[in-house]
């Protein structure tokens, strides 16, 4: 059996921070994914869902760094990894992001990119 850790994302960059760490450069970014769903009264519903993704330079398969810009339409593939932390208050708490392997922009004119933002 193979094991595996692998996320797929299409979506659009909702905030983008490049940074500096030991030479090389990395982007934290956050993506939105919708999904369209109907409520419990039958009326359409969009479920938004965010993730944190880093991105480092220099990496085959990533884009220039520059170009992951907040409204841009993106997919990213990559892995999940979970990190635990405790808070200045002494609270343990956990977050999630993707490592990026994969980021590529998506054109706008794509047809299966829903719903439509402008």
């Amino acid at each position: 059996m193979e094991f595996m850790n692998e996320m797929r994302l299409r979506g659009i960059v909702g905030r983008s921070e490049v940074n500096h760490v030991k030479g090389k450069q990395v982007c934290n970014f956050s993506v939105a994914t919708d999904y369209g769903t109907v409520d419990r009264e039958g009326n359409p519903a969009i479920e938004t869902t965010w993730f944190n993704v880093s991105a480092w330079s220099g990496r085959e398969g990533i884009v220039e760094l520059s170009a992951i810009q907040v409204g841009a339409w993106i997919e990213v593939i990559g892995r999940v990894r979970v990190r635990k932390y405790t808070t200045a208050e002494n609270e343990e708490r956990s977050t999630s992001e993707i490592l990026a392997r994969t980021v590529r922009m998506v054109p706008r004119d794509n047809d299966r990119m829903q719903p439509q933002r402008d």
